[in-house]
């Protein structure tokens, strides 16, 4: 998320944000954004090497035909290729770890992920795991080892949501210990982004929806509501990143090759979590780090968890402090009028922040609705909670998580 030595984005920070932090913003990601784009792969490719490992999930690629036009430029070249396919929606270590083996045993020189955020995920996994000598990622996650050495990863991304084409982090997970945790380090950011709206046209109306609110929720549960401890200018920015998510989502699920509403929402994506956004404020992501406990337990679809998660959460931390902020949230992003009464204001924002949600994107409105209990609900909020809290707008307990878990049924 940015790129400075913290261990793992969603590591609990002890205290709020109180004022401006010192930061340093470096992204060294070359992006070639548009159409056609893809005829720039080979030279980007062969400036790492001729050994390519490429990796991807299920069969979407080559129904749309990116498959074979990656395969038909690395063969034009020269350019020696792996495959691992197969990549799970919520990354596995057990995947990584394979495509790590595949880097060790042929001498891959450069890792290329075409596909969403769980594919690049794993890319950057393996490229991390393929130096160390056991190959196994688990214990870089597990120990939030801050990655400065790995494989070059390049990028052909397909789906809006994750931002992990443009930043420096990848999120694992373990299904073993029912863990989904963060890797991050500067070795992570991709050299080479390649983003072509039209490759996300056929992306299934539910994905387009998960994905576009987890962009909203990029901006929202990392860094928007931090007070004082940001820009006026980087505040705005935020909020025409959220706006975009609210303009256009709605339009890419109803026409699928509406090519502004793709762009508009690829480039929201990057924007989100790039760092431009960052400028030093720093929060505990209370509802990546609640949401990740829901799918390492159950293994759904990341911007569902969040959508279900976000409004109940702004409502548990809601309170006079708080309510400025949420209320401009409804006034700057959802267009709802002024008032002078902040808690009231608020109240609208979140409610427009839940319909936007369930009405809108049209996603289930509960975790029953998944099928999900409350069986795991005190583990999972120990687990999110680290042994300390949640930091943020309102610090959150062990009990104030499981409390939100509740509200979610």
């Amino acid at each position: 998320m940015r790129h400075i030595k913290q261990a793992d984005k969603y590591k609990r920070m002890k205290g709020k944000v109180t004022a401006m932090n010192d930061f340093i913003f470096h992204n060294a990601d070359k992006v070639y954004f548009g159409k056609n784009q893809i005829e720039h792969l080979p030279e980007e490719l062969l400036q790492f090497g001729k050994k390519v490992l490429l990796v991807y999930g299920g069969g979407s690629i080559k129904r749309i035909g990116l498959y074979d036009t990656v395969v038909s430029l690395l063969k034009s070249n020269h350019i020696e290729f792996f495959e691992l396919s197969g990549v799970e929606p919520n990354p596995r270590h057990t995947t990584a770890n394979r495509g790590a083996e595949i880097c060790k045993r042929e001498g891959i020189d450069v890792v290329l992920a075409v596909g969403g955020g769980s594919t690049i995920d794993c890319a950057k996994g393996i490229a991390a795991a393929a130096l160390t000598e056991s190959g196994d990622v688990w214990p870089l996650v597990s120990k939030g080892v801050w990655v400065t050495e790995a494989l070059p990863v390049v990028a052909i991304l397909t789906n809006a949501a994750t931002g992990s084409e443009m930043d420096a982090w990848a999120v694992i997970s373990n299904m073993d210990t029912n863990e989904k945790i963060g890797l991050g380090g500067d070795a992570l950011v991709p050299r080479v982004a390649f983003e072509n709206p039209e490759y996300s046209y056929s992306l299934p109306t539910y994905q387009t929806a998960c994905g576009s609110f987890d962009i909203f929720n990029h901006v929202l549960d990392n860094y928007y509501l931090a007070g004082d401890a940001t820009f006026d200018m980087i505040l705005e920015f935020q909020e025409a990143v959220m706006r975009a998510v609210v303009k256009w989502a709605p339009v890419a699920m109803e026409e699928p090759e509406n090519y502004e509403a793709r762009a508009n929402l690829m480039w929201a994506s990057s924007m989100a979590l790039n760092t431009v956004l960052d400028a030093g404020t720093l929060h505990g992501c209370a509802c990546h780090a609640m949401e990740h406990e829901l799918s390492a337990y159950y293994d759904i679809t990341h911007g569902h968890g969040l959508a279900i998660v976000t409004p109940r959460w702004l409502t548990y931390i809601l309170d006079e402090t708080t309510a400025p902020a949420i209320s401009r949230l409804g006034v700057k992003v959802f267009g709802i009028p002024e008032t002078s009464d902040a808690i009231e204001g608020a109240k609208k924002a979140i409610a427009a922040v839940s319909d936007f949600c369930f009405k809108t994107l049209g996603l289930q409105g509960s975790l029953a609705d998944l099928g999900i209990d409350d069986a795991h609900f005190k583990v999972m909020a120990d687990h999110a909670c680290a042994g300390g809290c949640i930091s943020g707008p309102k610090n959150l307990t062990a009990a104030d998580v499981e409390a939100i878990y509740r509200m979610c049924l």
